[in-house]
Order: structure tokens, then sequence, then C-alpha cells
């Protein structure tokens, strides 16, 4: 199956990074998989900009699109990205029209992060480093940008460790990526290969030391970053030592093609490291406490070198490009089986049926903390339109009962429905239900006890950070059982969490539902969805295909208020 695919980078795309190495080499991978991949990034060069502005005229449709101009990254920089930046993003994502926005580091205030908060495809996101976790640093965003990430993928179990202390789910660890066309071993010489950092820096002075006894042999210092000092090179070993940066692909395989041995600085960059072992290099640990006595036992015995040299090629070759792609490609392809499939109007069974508004949410004074007699709720519900009407109280069902025997007589539907507390993850609403569900299971017992009376699942309010509401792996981990998922309550305090709540729906193509969830009279039918009458629980999620959300609303501060002298004069009695 071909997919449209999007990487997004928040490192520009002008300058070497290890991060856009992988993206680099995993797009390709994919390309030759058959997949159609496009790569956002800023950038810092004034042709890939106007290339950028360009692509986004015609209707993007190139391998790589500068979206803008790269900025600061560091999760204690506050800077924002520009709001032209934003657009150019908003635009590719939309003229992409992609199955799959993969963000890579998005734990920094970047692209990847924008790019997985505004898609409404389908997400995944990969960290690399621990230092770039931190962003953002409110709770509830995190959370909002963990809800819209499918997937989370790190590139070693230490970096997923980390990301899940801030966002939590399960992680797949993914490979580095090499290019073993490029990366692969040359004819080798007597030469060590150190990779200089401030923090080997003792180290390397050990390591030089060493190659007085050792004639013959040469050594060249590395550094992947502008050099913190210089290294104090012995005047008898300067015609055998050279400094060398390693900015780009043909600077690392000329140092490293050739090397006998190399060694790793303490918290040096991976991906130097693994370009070594796939050029068929012995490695050794610049953390090691036997570091000079590894490198000297290595210098000495040619086959030892030899041996450990072709296991690190053996095991650079499990971390191939095409292995990436490999992964992704199935992670890809399980990713777009969680949307449903969609039914096209003109097959609508109940095309011919009356059009009916219902309100999906709503309480009787069975709930602890509403006024309203059964009655008097079926009395106004007709008095201002509504032809159905889901009775959902908290936690007792004895109201959707008394509602149902009161409608008999009424041309009004009442769906018998109860809004059920779980134990820590918020509330579930069961639709057509036949007996109460007790308060303080657990997520899932709740969904079940649900299903066993037949009924169906309907997730009221899923992103109301104001009251407890299930967190971002419970909602994926149950997406499958979710039938309808409320877009729309009249009572939430900020319209930002009914919006969440229809981005999530139609990523997944659930099913829409609404509700006023009153608790006065004066709010009932303030949200409630348009569809096609229907008899029973399957015609109900047949009619849901083809409704129409309605949104009424009135002020809160004013429902809220009545419902405050209500519940006051309940007590006085």
């Amino acid at each position: 199956m071909s997919l449209r695919i999007c990487f997004v980078t928040p490192f520009a795309w002008s300058q070497p990074h290890e991060v856009n190495v992988h993206v680099d080499g995993a797009a390709a991978a994919l390309r030759r998989l058959g997949h159609e991949v496009t790569v956002l990034a800023p950038s810092s060069r004034a042709r890939d900009l106007l290339a950028g502005r360009r692509a986004l005229q015609r209707g993007a449709g190139e391998d790589v699109i500068a979206v803008g101009p790269s900025v600061p990254l560091s999760r204690r920089i506050n800077m924002g990205v520009p709001v032209a930046v934003r657009a150019n993003l908003r635009l590719a994502l939309t003229l992409g029209r992609f199955d799959v926005v993969h963000g890579f580091e998005p734990g920094l205030p970047s692209l990847s992060y924008l790019a997985l908060t505004s898609t409404h495809a389908l997400t995944a996101a990969t960290f690399f480093s621990v230092d770039r976790l931190g962003y953002p640093a409110r709770r509830s965003r995190r959370d909002r940008l963990r809800t819209r990430i499918d997937a989370l993928l790190a590139t070693s179990p230490d970096t997923a460790d980390a990301a899940a202390e801030r966002f939590e789910g399960e992680y797949s660890i993914v490979p580095l990526g090499i290019d073993l066309e490029l990366f692969k071993p040359g004819q080798k010489r007597e030469l060590v290969v150190i990779e200089l950092e401030a923090a080997g820096r003792q180290t390397t002075r050990a390591l030089l030391r060493l190659l007085d006894g050792a004639p013959g042999w040469e050594a060249i210092l590395l550094h992947t970053k502008p050099l913190g000092f210089r290294p104090a090179i012995p005047r008898r070993l300067r015609s055998r030592v050279h400094v060398r940066a390693t900015r780009t692909a043909s600077q690392r395989t000329d140092a490293l093609a050739p090397a006998a041995v190399f060694v790793s600085a303490p918290g040096g960059e991976e991906r130097l490291a693994l370009e070594a072992a796939a050029c068929e290099v012995a490695l050794v640990d610049g953390e090691g406490e036997d570091v000079e006595r590894e490198v000297e036992r290595l210098v000495g015995e040619p086959d030892a070198r030899a041996t450990a040299g072709r296991e690190a090629r053996a095991q650079a070759e499990t971390q191939s490009f095409d292995a990436v792609a490999a992964e992704l490609d199935a992670l890809y392809t399980k990713l777009a089986r969680k949307r449903r499939v969609t039914r096209a109007e003109e097959h609508d069974p109940l095309a011919g049926r009356d059009w009916i508004t219902i309100d999906l949410h709503l309480h009787t004074d069975w709930s602890h903390d509403c006024s309203i007699p059964a009655e008097d709720l079926l009395d106004h519900a007709e008095e201002i339109g509504l032809g159905g009407v889901a009775i959902t109280d908290h936690n007792v069902f004895g109201g959707a009962l008394e509602s149902v025997e009161l409608a008999r007589s009424r041309d009004l539907v009442v769906i018998p429905g109860e809004e059920v507390k779980t134990d820590n993850q918020g509330e579930v609403i069961g639709l057509f239900l036949e007996e109460e569900i007790p308060r303080g299971m657990t997520f899932a017992d709740t969904v079940a006890a649900i299903r066993e009376q037949g009924g169906l699942v309907y997730l009221p309010h899923p992103f109301d950070r104001m009251h407890a509401i299930p967190d971002p792996a419970t909602i994926h981990r149950h997406l499958p059982e979710i039938d309808v998922l409320e877009v729309y309550n009249a009572r939430l305090l900020r319209d930002s969490f009914n919006d969440e709540a229809l981005r999530f729906a139609r990523k997944y193509r659930l099913l829409h539902g609404a509700g006023s969830d009153a608790h006065v009279l004066q709010g009932v039918g303030t949200g409630a969805v348009r569809m096609r009458r229907f008899e029973g629980p399957e015609e109900f999620l047949l009619s849901l295909r083809s409704a129409e959300i309605l949104r009424r609303p009135k002020s809160l501060a004013y429902l809220q208020s009545l419902k405050w002298v209500a519940q006051v004069k309940e007590r006085v009695r």
C-alpha cells in the first residue's frame, strides 16, 4: 500500500545534523518501497527558501520543502516560530494531503511540535536525545501533544525511558540508520581515530602518550562540534597526529574508512560510532575504565582488531536505512488500520426516514447535581422542538428508566443511558443500557460492562481539562471500542476543548456526538445532533453517519448560576 508521508524536522536542512541524516536516509529508503515522502524543514540558505516558496505556489510535490528560515532551538529559549513560517507549514500540510505526518524531536519548540499538533493526518514521533526533551513545560500541553501522536519511537532504550517520563506510552526502538554503501571498509592502516570532545580531554592525552610506544601508528582527532580547547599534541608526535572536522559525510568517510581503531568520547555522538562500525573499525568505548589498556591490546593484536571490526560491521548492517524503512513501513500500515472506513451518503439505508434533533447528554433529578424532574425535562424537550433525548444521569439508571416509561405515550425518542465515573480515567457514557453500571471500575471494565448489555460506548467531553478525563494512552488503547465521540459539549468552559475533540474524531473517522450536558431546563438543546429517525442502537449508529452537529450555545455563566440556585433551593427543602 503506497502512502503519502510527511517528515518534519526542526533542524536546518542547510546545515549538517545527525537527525537530518536519519530523516534523509529513511525518506530515500521509503521512496524505494513505493511511498511518496516529503520532508518539511527550515533552512538558512536563501536558495532553499526560494525553492520552498515556489513549491508551495505550485502545490507542493517536492521531496524537500523549506518552509521558513531556521530559528534557535532550545527548551530554554521561549522564541516562538514566526507567523509566516506557521502559515507555510499549515499550507504544506494541507496541500500534501498526507496519510502520515512524522515529526522528529518534538520535545523542542519547533516545526515538529507544530506539525504534530495541527495536522489531521495520522502521526508518529521519533526522539533521539535526552538533552532535547523538556518542552512543553505545562502538563496540559504535553497531554495535548501526546493525544495527537499515534506512534512513539526512540533511537535508544535510554532515550525511550526519558521520553516516557514526559510523554507516556509504549515506545518502539527504531535503528539510528546508516548508509552502508557510503560507509564501508577501506584499505586499513595503523590508524587510531579518537572522537575529540572536552569531556574526553584526559583520555585523549593518555592515548596520545600511548603512541610513543607504537611506532608507525598514527592518530586522527575528530571533532563534531567547535573545539572548546586545543589538544596539547607533543612535538615528537605532531607528524603522526592530525585534528580533523567531521561536519560532512565525505570528511567522516575519509577519516573512518582506513581506520583500525575508533575511540568514542564520553557522551559522544552515537552516529559517529555507528559510522565507524560500518567501516569495520574496532570500537572502544571512551567511557570505560580500561580505555588505554583496550586500545593498547588492539594495537598489538592484529587478529583481535580484525575480529572486532567484522563484528562491528555485522552489527551496523542491522541498522541500515533499509531496516529503518522496513520498520516504519510496518508501523504506518498498522496505523492506517486505526482509521475507520466511512460509507458513502448514497448507501445510507435510512435515507427515507424523517430528520429529528436529539440531545445526547442530559440529566434529571436522579443525578446528585441536577434538580430537573424527568417529566419536566421531557415536556420542555418537546416544547423546544427536540425529537429525542438521551438520559445520562451520573452513576444512576433510575432517571433513564423513568423517562422511558413517561415517553411511551409521546412522539419522543428516549435513549436510556448512564454517565459512569471510572476509577481514575474520567467518565464514560453508556447508551441503550438495560441496567445500572456501578461507578469506580477501571475504564476497561466500564466499557466491558456497557458492551455486555449490548450498549454503545459514548465518550463525553474527552479533552475537558477542567475535569478528570482519560489520559492519552487510555484513549488510544480503547480507540476501537469507542462508538461515538462527543465533539461538542455546550457546558465546556473553553471552545478549544471541543475543537480538539472534533479534530480527534475527524482524524480517526469516529462518529460525532453532541449534547447540552444540561443540569437546568434553560440549557436543554444547546448542543444536539440532527439525524435520521432510528430504532435501536444499530440504526442509531447508521443514522449518525449522515448526522449534523448543532451548536446553540447560551451563556455558561448564566446556566451555571441557574444550576447553583437550583441546588441551593434543593438543600433548603
